[in-house]
């Protein structure tokens, strides 16, 4: 949003075309063509948020108490477009505004933190919104037996799961907050609350570039579809976090080295079990991540990306720390003769009954990776 702040007061009440105009639907605040208010999108623009448009640009800064440089930095954080000063917000932007705004004024936030809190949300919503509206509206729009085209069957649809899809949002919302809260609480120091230790994989679909030439775009739409869910359901499942999904490769990330690794195993036998998947590699380590915006940076996930670049088809590495972290935790022994020397003790009656190991580690070739120095990689897999 940019305007000229130079103090002048606008009309509140202006229906001035040449002073103010319209905009159609789109993303609030956003930009439009010139068109009939009583169109669909309009319809379904003031069915969605809930009230009509009401203030420009300056005008909704003034109703929430803030300069316009700060709003234009909340909207676009958000990621709204730039409008100039059309007519194009509602009571809710204001509201929007000034509770950002009144969280700074408070102290609760710093004015970066809040445009933060700004842009990780619009981030979020915006790609659930064009998920929802490309795979899940368009597949229920299908033109019925009815005659109703595609666009008369929208409206009265939104209408009725606007309440109960904002009502689920909210639900899910809490739940992952809790749990975020919770993890952050767990953590033994305040400095392990923004620089932790995890355990961070990548698994990436082998072949990927050579399968987008071969394949159609609808049946390559499917296949990372599939492999996403399949991933994300996984990651879930056996209580990591799926970090991001870039197509043909996804982050994750875990808590306990242990559960990182039956992740990635999981995922290995997962797809080799599925024909219409090409092979998986997977990449592990462990150690010190920074964490912002729901993303994990730093060295361990530079080299967890290195080790999934060189990962043998169907393979899951990891590298020296995650190792000795399996180790420690007593998910795979420290030492593979020490482990078949207690096993040899055990069966001659010698000695106490072996641990029971979940995981086997195999030491691979050392070699040189760019960034970051001589890594010696493990091989892990499940032990017989």
């Amino acid at each position: 949003m940019t305007a000229d702040d130079s103090g002048a007061t606008p009309r509140d009440n202006d229906t001035d075309d040449d002073a103010v105009r319209d905009v159609p639907a789109g993303d609030p605040p956003g930009v439009g063509d010139e068109g009939d208010e009583n169109n669909i999108a309009v319809r379904l623009e003031q069915l969605i948020l809930g009230a009509d448009r009401r203030y420009t640009p300056f005008q909704a800064a003034r109703g929430a108490g803030v300069s316009m440089d700060l709003a234009a930095r909340f909207w676009r954080a958000m990621g709204f477009a730039d409008i100039g000063q059309v007519k194009a917000l509602t009571e809710a932007d204001v509201l929007a505004l000034r509770r950002l705004a009144g969280l700074v004024e408070a102290g609760l936030l710093s004015e970066a933190m809040a445009i933060q809190v700004a842009r990780s949300t619009g981030q979020t919503t915006a790609r659930l919104a064009d998920w929802q509206i490309d795979s899940f509206l368009e597949g229920l729009t299908e033109p019925q037996d009815s005659g109703l085209t595609r666009t008369e069957i929208t409206y009265p649809l939104v209408e009725l799961l606007l309440p109960e899809l904002e009502e689920f949002l909210v639900y899910v919302w809490r739940r992952q907050l809790a749990a975020a809260t919770g993890r952050v609480v767990r953590a033994q120091d305040d400095a392990e609350m923004v620089d932790r230790r995890l355990a961070v994989g990548f698994a990436d679909l082998v072949g990927f570039t050579r399968l987008t030439r071969r394949l159609e775009e609808e049946e390559l739409g499917e296949l990372v579809e599939a492999f996403e869910t399949t991933c994300s359901d996984l990651v879930a499942a056996h209580g990591g976090r799926l970090i991001k999904t870039l197509g043909d490769e996804v982050l994750f990330a875990a808590d306990d080295a242990g559960i990182a690794a039956e992740i990635g195993l999981r995922l290995i036998e997962t797809m080799a079990h599925d024909e219409t998947m090409p092979e998986l590699r997977v990449g592990i380590a462990f150690g010190t991540v920074t964490t912002r915006m729901g993303d994990v940076f730093g060295t361990t996930v530079n080299l967890a990306s290195r080790l999934t670049s060189i990962a043998p088809k169907d393979t899951v590495l990891v590298d020296q720390a995650f190792a000795e972290e399996l180790g420690r935790i007593g998910d795979a022994p420290v030492s593979e003769a020490d482990a078949a020397a207690a096993e040899k003790a055990a069966e001659e009656g010698t000695g106490a009954p072996p641990p029971t190991y979940r995981f086997a580690l195999q030491p691979m070739w050392q070699r040189p990776v760019r960034g970051l120095g001589v890594v010696e990689p493990w091989l892990l897999s499940r032990r017989d």
